[in-house]
């Protein structure tokens, strides 16, 4: 005697391999099912890593809150930065400016290469408490002394730059003062500033690395020509989620006043993040498509296997098998061929996520394909987070979709007459 329900006894029985079409398409229907929920699992994972590693990235080396003075440079910023220290939410504040300039490496050998990044003038004190780049240098020092700079490590890869290498640096006053000489007919020329790279950091952003300097405030101040003014202040907050993030915004935002604006992180990043919600959510309604797929093939085999087997089921209702038991025999055939593809695609999808990065690296070092550009996607590698309620949407969907599938052939069976069925050829 089996210690199984005879429904689902017959059911497994039915399911064993004999070498019929029926078989054949059931393995593929397994085999959809597997694939279904491993791409789902692999893909969803992927992109909520890639949200996650980049929220972390740029809370790391961007600030939770900027505060600017609206059309003028900051002046009296101490004052300003004292009003936002008062909030109990703010862990950190320091003065920044920003200014485009126009740089020249100034290679021994070979031509000079021009770039136009985003100089960052920071203080040297406060700077360690509002951002990673201290602790992310991975050559040089975090040294932003006089006429001194930090690059990333994608711009120093990208331009040849090692540490005390110098440059050429042209700022936006002097080029335009050089510009209106022209016009007027006097041929002036400004002189460019020397600066040397004292270190290169890894900020874990390719577009930050690439587009981004870092020198000191004195510095900065007078490439731009504002004197003691700054470009705003960076407030970092204890704890930098939404909600929080939101209030001490308002907050700050009345104490100081409509001569200020106040900039939140989700703002600096809101279409790149609103765009990585949209694409999670698109990619899972369009992959789950294919266990959708999947089930249509178990439900057609379901049905053929229904009319193979026509006389058998006659000869159960004749021994007094009721409609609903015969019913179970199918729901049962179709629930586990999605345990059974499930669980596989679940093994094959955690296997995926776990050697994602040696995959990559093989096809990258085998034939030479970049399946994950860092231009592109602004990481190195590629991140990935497993997460319980997405796992758990993914298989109890599946399993749900796979059971649905075979009410259509199990009520076929259940509503065939017995005496029919037994003459069926």
């Amino acid at each position: 005697m089996s210690p199984l329900p005879y429904e689902i006894a017959l059911a497994l029985r039915y399911l064993r391999p004999k070498r019929t079409f029926v078989s054949i398409i059931t393995l593929i229907c397994v085999l959809g099912v597997t694939l279904g929920v491993a791409v789902l699992m692999i893909v969803i994972a992927v992109m909520t890593g890639f949200g996650e590693q980049l929220r972390e990235r740029i809370l790391g080396f961007n600030a939770h809150l900027r505060v600017e003075a609206i059309g003028k440079p900051l002046s009296d910023w101490r004052t300003v930065a004292a009003t936002i220290s008062s909030n109990a939410s703010v862990r950190a504040v320091a003065p920044y400016v920003h200014t485009q300039v126009l740089m020249e490496t100034q290679p021994e050998k070979g031509n000079p290469r021009p770039f136009a990044p985003v100089l960052r003038g920071v203080d040297p004190l406060l700077e360690p408490r509002v951002s990673e780049v201290p602790a992310g240098m991975i050559s040089g020092k975090f040294d932003v002394g006089p006429n001194k700079v930090l690059i990333g490590v994608s711009l120093a890869e990208a331009l040849e730059l090692k540490v005390g290498d110098s440059l050429a640096v042209y700022s936006l006053p002097a080029l335009k003062r050089m510009h209106e000489a022209w016009e007027a007919g006097r041929k002036e020329v400004d002189p460019p500033q020397k600066f040397h790279v004292a270190g290169v950091f890894d900020a874990g952003l390719y577009q930050l690395e690439m587009s981004s300097m870092l020198t000191g405030l004195g510095d900065a101040q007078d490439l731009h020509g504002i004197e003691d003014n700054v470009t705003g202040i960076t407030v970092m907050l204890h704890q930098p989620d939404m909600p929080t993030t939101t209030r001490v915004r308002q907050q700050l935002t009345a104490a100081l006043g409509s001569e200020f604006q106040v900039i939140s992180w989700m703002q600096d990043n809101r279409q790149l993040l609103g765009a990585l919600v949209v694409e999670k959510n698109m990619m899972f309604y369009l992959l789950f498509f294919i266990v959708i797929v999947a089930a249509f093939g178990i439900m057609s085999a379901l049905i053929t296997f229904v009319v193979q087997k026509t006389r058998e089921i006659g000869m159960l209702k004749a021994l007094g098998a009721t409609p609903s038991q015969v019913a179970l025999v199918f729901l049962s055939q179709s629930l586990v061929v999605g345990v059974v593809g499930v669980i596989s695609g679940f093994a094959l999808g955690w296997t995926g996520i776990r050697f994602r990065n040696d995959f990559l690296h093989f096809m990258n070092e085998t034939f030479n394909l970049d399946l994950f550009p860092p231009e592109l996607y602004q990481f190195r590698e590629l991140p990935a987070r497993i997460v319980t309620s997405d796992v758990v949407i993914i298989c109890g969907g599946s399993l749900v979709i796979c059971l649905l599938a075979g009410i259509v052939p199990a009520m076929r069976a259940a509503w065939l007459q017995p005496v029919q069925a037994l003459r069926h050829e």
